[in-house]
């Protein structure tokens, strides 16, 4: 169990230096594709802490802590870790409440959680949140991301961010009229220069060339709008010593939620990125490998003074395109952030907060996945209602309850589709021209006895509707044969729904026959000692047996 379970959680680097050795070539292009993401990493990291009002410090400890563990212990070969857009909002909302050790706490409760959730395998169990779901509150997050960065886009004099959209929007136009045209046109050339650099010249990484371009413009020019010196002065050029939070037991209750909703985005977001990952490069992630990892990260960087973590798509695809051969390239992108942050601090807080409010509006307009919007908005209307939905729900009220009633409706809709797609209907509804030596219609059926077929599960969405075929016999029947051949399972409530049918035929002097019943069904009929009611003779595995039965019983 212990070997097995090894095998399970071993970490990426460790099966790929096995299997394939590891050379000093291979080292140094891992190196020169982790100096490639720490460069796109760096203005990032900064402008997610900073549009979850926090310091841009705290931006780099995650992605140098996080980033390293979750390369080095992840189950992605190119996975790239840090703190990403997703979490803006969250993250916001828990500072704004409990303050930065609330935060703090709950990061470490969701790191426990993403362990649990790895040891209990559940890393398999993430790919079944349905994609309207996942896209809902995806595109409902890049609209609140945009919204978080209006204040610097605008160069508003605006001190405290209300956390709901609507007193947002309220507050915007309000303090509209002291728009800073200065950072409008600063952030607007930083959006285009990205635009072009991602068009023109793809392999070099625009966020940098925006930052740098920016700090020079404004400490040359003297240009009069905020900069990360301005508003949170300098930045350390060390990683702090670690800290724990005071925990309580009501702090502990009170954190829980917010820990819940950490730790699902960051399964969702580092298997969603593990996904990309193997698509642009023919690998196979280890999801509970991953889910590990991301829970020792998430626990290492809020203890390091950091945010929440996850696997970053973008900041991984970087990796991909650069040429790195291994994790060690992510784990090398760490060391890179460490010695940026060591050596170019005093350079670093001078780039405007316009340039990385506008960083941020693109990375959210990449979130918005408007492609994949438009392509549910092609499918089934259940799949464009969760997507709305969802959507609606993350910008108005908030992700814990947009996740949670996305799934939800998600849910119920699908067993709508599938109460829908599951047939209950008797031989006279039998196809005449069907080529199955065993349909009911090509039967010589007694009098009296009735036959009807179930094709699909008898769960608790059919159990109801199984039942009311009792209310379309104008005079009881002598024999009532049920066909199961076609139910590949059943759940409490269909077993229920047998038992309810076989007490109602009994009052009314009638048998309940099953005919065709697979081993699993009968398993589970024998365990609830369903057979014993029903009668064992009364429980046969073929239609003409079934109809020998029935003439035995008239």
């Amino acid at each position: 169990m212990t070997k097995s379970l090894y095998k399970l959680l071993e970490p990426k680097l460790i099966t790929y230096i096995k299997k394939n050795g590891y050379s000093k070539k291979d080292f140094f292009k891992d190196t020169l594709s982790g100096l490639s993401v720490a460069i796109v990493a760096l203005p990032l990291a900064m402008a997610i802490a900073i549009a979850s009002n926090l310091p841009p410090e705290r931006g780099l400890f995650t992605a140098i802590v996080a980033g390293f563990l979750i390369s080095a212990l992840g189950g992605s070969r190119y996975q790239v870790g840090g703190p990403t857009a997703a979490f803006i909002v969250t993250v916001a909302l828990v500072a704004m409440k409990h303050g930065y050790e609330g935060l703090v706490l709950a990061t470490i409760m969701a790191g426990f959680l993403l362990i649990i959730m790895a040891f209990v395998r559940a890393g398999e169990l993430i790919k079944f949140i349905p994609y309207p779901v996942i896209t809902g509150f995806t595109s409902g997050i890049a609209l609140l991301i945009v919204f978080s960065q209006l204040r610097d886009f605008f160069g508003l004099s605006i001190t405290t961010m209300p956390p709901d959209f609507i007193d947002k929007l309220i507050l915007y136009i309000t303090h509209l009229h002291e728009t800073n045209f200065y950072a409008v046109i600063v952030a607007l050339i930083s959006i285009g220069i990205i635009l072009l650099m991602t068009k023109k010249y793809p392999k070099i990484p625009g966020p940098i060339v925006v930052v740098t371009l920016s700090a020079l413009a404004v400490w040359l020019l003297n240009i009069p709008i905020d900069t990360i010196e301005s508003r949170f002065g300098a930045i350390p050029s060390m990683l702090p010593t670690p800290t724990f939070p005071a925990i309580t037991f009501e702090k502990i209750r009170l954190l829980f939620p917010d820990a819940i909703t950490i730790a699902v985005l960051a399964a969702i977001e580092s298997l969603l990125s593990a996904v990309v990952a193997d698509g642009m490069a023919g690998t196979k992630h280890k999801p509970n490998t991953e889910l590990l990892a991301q829970g020792v990260a998430n626990i290492a960087s809020s203890v390091f003074g950091g945010l929440p973590a996850t696997g970053a798509i973008a900041r991984t695809a970087t990796n991909i395109k650069a040429g790195a051969v291994s994790p060690v390239s992510g784990i090398m992108h760490a060391f890179w952030l460490l010695l940026f942050m060591i050596l170019l601090a005093p350079m670093i807080v001078k780039v405007p907060l316009a340039a990385l409010s506008a960083i941020l509006i693109v990375v959210a307009w990449n979130m918005a996945e408007i492609k994949h919007i438009r392509s549910i908005m092609k499918a089934p209307r259940s799949d464009r209602v969760v997507l709305f939905v969802t959507f609606a729900l993350t910008v108005l009220v908030d992700l814990n309850f947009a996740i949670q009633a996305g799934i939800s409706l998600a849910a119920i809709l699908f067993i709508h589709s599938m109460m829908q797609a599951v047939e209950i209907k008797s031989y006279n509804e039998d196809d005449e021209e069907n080529d199955d030596p065993d349909a009911t219609s090509k039967k010589i059926i007694p009098v009296g006895v009735e036959v009807y077929e179930i094709n699909g599960p008898l769960f608790f969405g059919i159990a109801e509707k199984l039942l009311d075929t009792l209310a379309l016999f104008e005079a009881p029947p002598k024999a009532f044969i049920l066909r199961l051949r076609h139910v590949p399972m059943i759940d409490a409530a269909g077993l229920h729904a047998l038992e309810v049918l076989n007490q109602r035929l009994q009052e009314q002097h009638s048998v309940l026959i099953l005919s065709g019943v697979n081993k699993t069904v009968r398993m589970y009929i024998h365990n609830s000692k369903l057979d014993k009611k029903i009668g064992e003779a009364n429980i046969v595995d073929h239609i003409d047996k079934a109809i020998h039965r029935a003439k035995e019983c008239c």
